[in-house]
């Protein structure tokens, strides 16, 4: 079946001609019918260079965002522009090596509908690794219930069919992996090799890795709330055990005269739940207004390249 490479381009204009060169050099064996879209969501020269190598090669799609919208936005851009009947995503700084794509197609069986590219090794630093380890077992296997969280990544392959569980996706807060899984369960996994990056340096830091993991829990999960629900009665369980306490000191005569300390601990203890609780409910508040809005998920620029040679039925 024919096969779509989605490629996010972010400050890579020195790495494009290379990534679609391997690319044109591998996927005419995978499939005659293929394509690539590169998705620029940076404001540098990435532009021209993706746009030069649309024009060069009939194959090439090249997708201009209107300003720097995320990785996952730029992702669900390019999605939504794919013509065949797979879809493959994987990162711009040949971290991914399209020699590794044959694999990847091979993994996707009939009873299959998306296959993650696990590396043999990790290509990251110590830190990166742990952030990344946390953001997909904590917060997307534990706190949000996603199967096979542990195998997620940037390089996968699924059906197009399950593009349709993108349709009501909107707001500048999205994730691929969370929208392909709620629709299906038939998640496997491939064991490829990782290159280490050739030049620059990757976009992702610690601080951006843990907003990302933030926006998933409040963007696409309830249980913050319920943790705030939770602490509310535990601190209601410590109130009246220590009215209970108060109660027993002053039936037996041991009553003393409260002091300054007592007091201050006891509002510092409900001020923080009260904070706690009006920050997460703010957060939530805040995404529904901006919802509500109508912020876009993105905005096209530019789109150059020929889709139309590549249309097929699905």
């Amino acid at each position: 079946m024919s096969v779509s490479v989605v490629v996010p381009c972010y400050r890579s204009a020195g790495i494009l001609p290379r990534l679609v060169e391997r690319l044109n050099a591998v996927l005419p064996g995978i499939d005659p019918i293929h394509e690539i879209i590169l998705v620029v969501d940076s404001t540098d020269a990435t532009w021209d260079a993706a746009r030069d190598l649309a024009a060069e090669h009939p194959a090439v799609q090249a997708i201009r965002m209107a300003r720097n919208y995320g990785q996952h936005n730029a992702l669900i851009a390019g999605i939504r522009a794919a013509n065949c009947a797979r879809i493959i995503t994987m990162d711009d700084d040949l971290q991914h090596p399209p020699e590794e794509l044959p694999k990847l197609v091979a993994a996707l069986t009939d009873d299959l509908d998306v296959v993650y590219a696990v590396a043999e090794s990790e290509e990251h630093g110590p830190l990166r690794n742990l952030t990344s380890w946390g953001a997909k077992n904590l917060v997307m296997g534990r706190t949000m219930g996603v199967p096979n969280a542990d195998v997620l990544g940037a390089l996968r392959i699924f059906r197009t069919f399950l593009r349709a569980g993108l349709d009501q996706v909107s707001g500048p807060h999205v994730s691929v992996d969370i929208a392909l899984s709620w629709t299906t369960t038939r998640v496997g996994s491939v064991v490829v090799r990782m290159d280490q990056r050739t030049e620059g340096r990757s976009g992702f830091t610690l601080r951006s890795l843990t907003k990302h993991a933030v926006n998933m829990i409040l963007g696409y999960s309830t249980k913050p709330l319920r943790l705030v629900t939770y602490l509310g009665f535990l601190i209601g369980v410590c109130g009246v055990l220590l009215t209970m306490r108060l109660i027993w000191l002053y039936f037996t005569g041991d009553t003393k005269v409260a002091g300054f300390t007592t007091l201050a601990s006891l509002v510092t203890i409900f001020s923080s739940a009260q904070m706690i609780g009006i920050g997460v409910l703010g957060e939530y508040l805040g995404r529904v207004h901006a919802h509500g809005m109508g912020r876009p998920t993105y905005v096209i620029r530019d789109h150059v390249g020929h889709a139309s040679v590549y249309e097929m039925s699905l």
